[in-house]
C-alpha cells in the first residue's frame, strides 16, 4: 500500500514538462469517469437510442466549440488549434454512421459501441513504443470520454475558490485550459508525457507541470502544501520550512533569470568571438510555433511528420500534406523550416502492424519509404509545392548507404517534373539532407555530404545503435551514454567529413538540448542545434557567453578522456563555474 499523506516532507521525482516552481495548496482532482456497460435493445429502442447518440454528439461539438473560442481568447488562435482536431473526429460521419450501423444490427447500447469503436484506433496508438504517438492518444480517449459523459448527461465542472496546486491522476488538454479560469500555481500528474497537448498548453499559459508523478494523487490529499519545479521535475509534498524557504528563494532567482533569457529572445547565438551558429527547434504540431518564436529561434530544425498518419488507417493525400505544410512554411517565414519525411517503423507509428523480430533493426525510416515510391512521391510533391517561399529543407531519415540517398533524389526529381508538366510552381533550389542516426552513415559521412546540402545529426538513435543499448529497455538504461567516449569521437568525425565537403552539420537528437553538452558541441564544430523549445533560451545563454576558442579547447581536452565518468565530471565542474543558474544532470 502506498504512503498516506502526513505533515513529514515526501519528495517525488517526476518528469518535467512546464517550467517554472509553484508553492501552494495542494487540490486532489478526480475526474469523472463514464461507466460503459453493455446493455441489449429491442428493436423499439433502436431510434430512440439513435437519438440519444446524435444529442450527446451534438452537445460534445457545443462543448468543444466553446473551448476552442475560450482557447482563442486566452491564449491566441495557434493554441486554439489544438482542440480542432478532436471536433475534426466529432464531425466524421463515417464513424458516426458506423456507430449507428452496429446500434441496429447489434442491438447494443450506444455507450459500448462509441467506446468499442473509438477503442480501436486507440489502441493501435497506445500500443506503441513511440511515446509521441502514445500521448496523440490521450486526445482520442478524451473525446471518447466526451461524447460518454454527455450521453449519461453528466454535467462538468472546473470552478475552484482559491489558488491550488492541481494533482490528479490524468488530465486533458481541455481540463488545463478550463482550469484556467481560476487561480491556478501548477499541476502534477501521475500519468502523461512532456510532448502532450497538456504538457504544451501549460507551457503557454507559464504554468510549471510535473507528470510522471506516480502515486501522488493516493498519497497527497486536498489543502497539503505541495512545490512543483517543472524545471526539475520534482515534487514535494508537506515541505520542511527550510525547503519551503530555499524553493522561495530559487522561486524568485527563477523570475529574475527567466527575464534575463527573455532579453536574449532576438539576440542571434553567437559566441563572444563572432562564432555563429544556428539554434532551431525540434517540433511537431503546428501549434506550437507561436511559443517557438517566443523562445527566440533560428527556425524549425526538424519537423517531424509523423503527426498526419495519427488515427488514420491510409495515408493522407497530398493536397492534405500540402495544406499543413504551407501553414508552417507561412507562418515561420523567412526563418527555415527542415521537414522530415514520414521516420515510421521500428519504435514509430506504423499504419498497419508489420511483424518483424527486431523492428529497429528492419523494415524503418527510409526504407519503407522506398519501399512505397507513390506514398513518397505524395509526400515530396506536397512538400515541394509548399516551397514556394524558397524557406523549407527536406531532411530524409535513417540513411544507411549512397544508394538510398541517390534513390531518394531520384524521387525528389521525378515530383519536380511531375509538378513541371502540371505548370506547379515550387523551389527548385530546395535543400535536402539526410539524418546521420546509423553508425555505416557516419563512418561514409564524407560521400554522403557530397550528395547533399547537410547533414542532420540524430543523436538518439546514432547512440542505440553504436553502443548496442535499447534506450527503451530500464535494464541496460544507464548504458545509454551521450558522453560516452566513442559518441564524442563520432561525433567529430560527422562534423569533419560535413565541413570538408562544405555542407553544413547540424543536430536534433536529445544530446543537442542538453546544457552539458553545448560547450563541447559548439567546441567541434557543430553549425545548427536543434532543440526542444523549452531549453532553447539556456542553450543560447551558453552560447552567448562563451569564447569559441575556449570551446575547442574543451572539446579537444575532452577527447583526450576515456570514460563517459571523466567526461561528465569535467562538464559539470566547467558549467557549475560558468552558469550556477542553469541546471544540468
Amino acid at each position: 500500500m502506498p504512503p498516506t499523506s502526513s505533515s513529514k516532507e515526501i519528495r517525488f521525482k517526476g518528469i518535467p514538462a512546464s517550467p517554472g516552481i509553484a508553492i501552494g495548496p495542494a487540490f486532489i482532482f478526480r475526474k469523472h469517469v463514464p461507466s460503459v456497460y453493455v446493455r441489449s435493445l429491442s428493436e423499439e429502442e433502436f431510434e430512440n437510442e439513435i437519438e440519444r447518440l446524435q444529442k450527446a454528439r451534438e452537445r460534445s461539438q457545443y462543448e468543444l466549440r466553446k473551448i476552442v473560442q475560450f482557447a482563442d481568447q486566452r491564449l491566441g488562435p495557434d493554441q486554439a488549434k489544438i482542440f480542432e482536431a478532436q471536433l475534426l473526429l466529432l464531425e466524421d460521419q463515417y464513424l458516426f454512421n458506423t456507430i449507428i450501423e452496429r446500434i441496429r444490427k447489434e442491438k447494443k447500447n450506444a455507450e459500448h459501441l462509441v467506446r468499442d469503436e473509438i477503442d480501436k484506433y486507440h489502441r493501435i496508438m497506445i500500443a506503441s513504443k513511440d511515446q509521441y504517438t502514445r500521448e496523440r492518444a490521450d486526445d482520442l480517449q478524451d473525446v471518447c470520454n466526451r461524447i460518454l459523459r454527455n450521453l449519461e448527461e453528466q454535467k462538468l465542472s472546473s470552478k475552484l475558490e482559491g489558488s491550488f496546486v492541481i494533482i490528479s491522476h490524468h488530465l486533458a488538454a481541455a481540463d488545463i485550459l478550463l482550469f484556467s479560469r481560476n487561480d491556478i500555481l501548477g499541476y502534477v500528474t501521475e500519468l502523461g508525457g512532456a510532448t502532450s497537448h497538456m504538457a504544451l498548453l501549460a507551457r503557454a499559459l507559464k504554468l510549471p507541470l510535473v507528470v510522471g508523478v506516480h502515486q501522488i494523487s493516493t498519497v497527497a490529499q486536498t489543502g497539503d502544501t505541495i512545490i512543483v519545479d517543472g524545471t526539475e521535475g520534482v515534487v514535494i509534498l508537506n515541505p520542511e520550512e527550510e525547503t519551503r524557504a530555499q524553493y522561495e528563494r530559487a522561486r524568485i532567482e527563477l523570475k529574475k533569470f527567466e527575464a534575463k533569457l527573455a532579453e536574449l529572445r532576438n539576440q542571434p547565438a553567437e559566441t563572444l568571438d563572432g562564432h555563429r551558429v544556428q539554434l532551431s527547434a525540434n517540433i511537431e504540431l503546428l501549434e506550437e510555433i507561436e511559443f517557438v518564436k517566443q523562445q527566440g529561434a533560428d527556425g524549425i530544425g526538424l519537423y517531424r511528420t509523423e503527426i498526419l498518419l495519427i488515427g488514420r488507417e491510409v495515408f493522407p493525400s497530398e493536397d492534405e500534406q500540402y495544406e499543413h505544410y504551407v501553414k508552417i512554411a507561412e507562418e515561420m517565414y523567412p526563418q527555415q523550416v527542415i521537414i522530415r519525411t514520414f521516420d515510421i517503423g521500428g519504435d514509430k507509428f506504423m499504419m498497419h502492424s508489420v511483424k518483424e523480430k527486431n523492428p529497429f533493426l528492419g523494415w524503418r525510416g527510409i526504407r519503407v519509404m522506398l519501399d512505397k515510391p507513390q506514398i513518397f512521391l505524395d509526400q515530396l510533391r506536397a512538400i515541394l509545392r509548399a516551397s514556394v517561399h524558397k524557406n523549407l529543407a527536406i531532411m530524409f531519415p535513417m540513411i544507411t548507404s549512397i544508394k538510398e540517398v541517390r534513390l531518394s533524389k531520384q524521387l525528389l526529381e521525378q515530383a519536380k517534373d511531375d509538378l513541371r508538366r502540371k505548370g506547379i510552381p515550387f523551389d527548385d533550389g530546395i535543400q535536402v539532407g539526410v539524418m546521420i542516426e546509423v553508425p555505416a552513415a557516419a563512418v561514409i559521412a564524407d560521400h554522403i555530404a557530397k550528395e547533399v546540402n547537410f547533414l542532420s545529426i540524430g543523436t538518439n538513435d546514432l547512440i542505440q545503435y553504436l553502443l548496442a543499448v535499447d534506450r527503451g529497455n530500464e535494464i541496460v538504461s544507464d548504458l545509454f551514454q551521450e558522453f560516452h567516449p566513442a559518441v564524442v569521437r563520432f561525433l567529430r568525425r560527422i562534423i569533419e567529413r560535413g565541413k570538408n565537403e562544405s555542407v553544413w552539420v547540424g543536430m536534433c537528437g536529445q544530446m543537442a538540448g542538453d546544457p552539458l553538452a553545448t560547450i563541447l558541441l559548439v567546441g567541434l564544430g557543430l553549425d545548427e542545434f536543434s532543440v526542444v523549445p523549452t531549453v532553447l533560451p539556456e542553450i543560447k545563454k551558453i552560447i552567448r557567453s562563451i569564447h569559441y576558442t575556449e570551446a575547442q579547447h574543451v572539446a579537444e581536452k575532452v577527447l583526450q578522456m576515456t570514460s563517459e565518468d571523466e567526461i561528465k565530471t569535467y562538464l559539470r565542474t566547467l558549467m557549475k563555474h560558468k552558469f550556477p543558474d542553469i541546471p544540468v544532470h
